[in-house]
């Protein structure tokens, strides 16, 4: 165990971990409430985004301005994001105002206003956000891949909800989903860089008194949709395409497989499916694969963005790229080289005091303890040929792909 890591929980239940970085002059600290759009319903979708806009409008102690001055003025930044499973409110500073961080953090989690005025100015700016998604297929076409294979589940919903979700909610919906999961046995202070943990853990005992015990909804893993195959005319020049299928949870041995295949697959440009597509075809300007991992389930998905007349070819050939690592091993070369590119990406990450921090929040809450760097390497470097090829095997079952294409309108 890294003796630089180190957990505390609180009595309240908040669990703080952090890691010392002696060589940087700066910390990240991130607060990771566990909840996202996945503990929505049909109703309140979005809400979980909202309050995450919601808490910058202002505070007991502080306005809007005063909270985007806390750590800009300061030479550090304050952001925010919400995911299917997690929201998470981050600052960076220098080390010497690690106290400004955890200040500013526990304000905005624990005592943000709710202003009905701040409420309806805001779905403003979110029914903007919102059309400027569908303003972006490459962003866009991901919600609709997401509902058709996650149908009628939380997982399915948007993040940022739709128009009629959003417009509908309203001051109580926003204080009960807040009071619901905004509580310190439901969160994860985590943090990175020059710091003392026990100084930051008298912080947060400090500043982070909000909520009570929670009232959490269980989760119900999804039933996904297989063979769906649906084409939806638009007003773009390009089209756009993703194929995809359900695939492993975040925590599942296989994680390390997952991730080579992916970077084989579509990670960059020396990617089979790159190489194949745009190099050697010139389908495609964009192509890539992307892996997303979840609790109890994962997606595997490829984008591309072709002429509207060469979509069938560049769909045909990503299929036939997938098929072939079902039937054949990868060559030992390119699984040695997948290693390395996987090592190297994860050790060129932890140069960045973010990234360690978010990985000290996800190791505890997805797998309840610490996930070491040598132990991470260890499983990177089991990676061989037949794992990988009974992994294809049992995920890639050409059927079962969803395709969606987003086609320009004759």
């Amino acid at each position: 165990m890294n003796q630089n890591i180190q957990k505390t929980t609180l009595s309240n239940g908040l669990t703080v971990v952090s890691e010392r970085m002696t060589t940087v002059m700066s910390v990240s600290v991130g607060v990771w409430i566990k909840t996202g759009s996945r503990y929505e319903h049909k109703k309140n979708n979005g809400v979980a985004h909202f309050i995450e806009h919601l808490v910058f409008k202002g505070t007991e102690k502080r306005t809007a301005l005063q909270i985007a001055r806390s750590l800009e003025d300061l030479g550090g930044n304050l952001n925010a994001y919400t995911s299917k499973e997690l929201t998470n409110y981050y600052a960076v500073a220098l080390d010497n105002h690690l106290a400004n961080c955890v200040n500013v953090l526990a304000d905005l989690v624990c005592h943000p206003l709710f202003r009905e005025k701040d409420i309806e100015k805001e779905k403003e700016v979110v029914l903007e956000e919102i059309s400027a998604v569908k303003d972006t297929p490459e962003e866009y076409i991901y919600d609709v891949f997401q509902e058709k294979l996650f149908p009628h589940h939380p997982l399915g919903f948007p993040i940022l909800g739709t128009p009629e979700s959003l417009s509908a909610l309203t001051r109580d919906d926003v204080l009960d989903f807040w009071k619901a999961y905004y509580t310190p046995s439901n969160m994860v202070v985590s943090a990175a860089g020059n710091l003392d943990h026990e100084k930051l853990v008298h912080l947060v005992e400090k500043q982070f008194r909000c909520g009570q015990a929670p009232k959490l909804r269980r989760l119900h893993r999804p039933q996904p949709a297989h063979g769906i195959s649906v084409d939806i005319p638009e007003t773009f020049n390009q089209a756009h395409i993703l194929v995809g299928i359900d695939s492993v949870p975040y925590a599942a041995p296989e994680r390390y497989e997952m991730a080579a295949l992916n970077s084989y697959l579509g990670a960059g440009m020396s990617s089979r499916l790159f190489q194949s597509l745009r190099e050697h075809h010139g389908l495609a300007y964009t192509v890539y694969s992307a892996v997303d991992f979840f609790k109890d389930t994962g997606i595997f998905s490829v984008y591309v963005g072709t002429d509207g007349r060469k979509r069938k070819k560049a769909v045909d050939l990503l299929l036939k790229e997938m098929q072939r690592i079902t039937e054949n091993p990868i060559r030992e070369s390119d699984v040695r080289r997948i290693k390395d590119q996987l090592k190297g990406s994860l050790l060129l990450g932890l140069e960045n005091t973010s990234h360690r921090m978010s990985r000290l929040a996800k190791n505890e809450i997805y797998f309840g303890r610490q996930i070491s760097i040598p132990e991470t390497i260890r499983n990177v470097d089991k990676i061989n040929a037949q794992k990988l090829l009974d992994l294809a095997k049992n995920l890639f079952n050409m059927d079962q792909f969803n395709i969606i294409q987003m086609v320009p309108d004759a």
